[in-house]
């Protein structure tokens, strides 16, 4: 990329124009949801600080889960009823999956809801982490905890469309290859727009 991408960049990004973004953008045709049908969720777009880099976390789920077994996520869930936004969901989401306590995590913003094929509107929350933490993944739903750098998956030009039989249908998604991790989905939708929002 050009530019490098840090933290004052990603704030930056936050305040760019920007739109919702749905796992129906490719798929204009496909049968949606009614907005009352959808279910609140939080994510956690969680940055933190290397030598080399700013470097993006993720999860690899569970392969045993009902929704989406085995892809790479960002930490989060659904919206509790104790939970006081969906900022507080994405961070205890992130505490019970892989141990990053709120008090870790410095949050910046939010980008608009995006909505998925299994009826969430997922709220992608995105924050810097303070300080290294000991990493404990919940084995009932995560698999896997690893790092990738932001110029590996905030770069516009790395995404690619592919497309895969989903229920019957020809369906078209956005994928982002960094290393070993294929990075599909609602999460690729979701750093692909972001990707977009810190080249302007």
């Amino acid at each position: 990329m050009a530019v490098a991408i840090d933290i004052k960049r990603l704030v930056r990004g936050l305040e760019a124009e920007g739109r919702e973004t749905s796992d129906f953008d490719l798929n204009p045709n496909a049968d949606r949801f009614a907005a009352s049908q959808l279910r609140t969720a939080g994510v956690l777009v969680a940055f933190i600080e290397r030598p080399s880099g700013l470097n993006l976390i993720l999860t690899k789920r569970a392969s045993h889960l009902k929704h989406h077994p085995g892809q790479i996520a960002f930490p989060g869930g659904r919206m509790d009823e104790g939970d006081t936004d969906v900022i507080a969901t994405a961070l205890r989401e992130a505490h019970e999956e892989i141990g990053l306590t709120a008090d870790n995590v410095e949050v910046l913003g939010q980008l608009p809801p995006h909505e998925t094929v299994s009826r969430y509107s997922m709220v992608p929350i995105l924050g810097r982490i303070r300080a290294d933490f000991d990493a404990v993944c919940e084995v009932g739903e995560v698999a896997e905890l690893f790092e990738v750098p932001v110029d590996a998956v905030l770069d516009p030009s790395r995404f690619r469309i592919e497309q895969r039989m989903w229920r019957g249908t020809m369906r078209s998604y956005y994928t982002v290859p960094c290393g070993p991790y294929y990075i599909w989905g609602a999460t690729a939708r979701v750093l692909k727009g972001l990707a977009e929002r810190v080249s302007q």
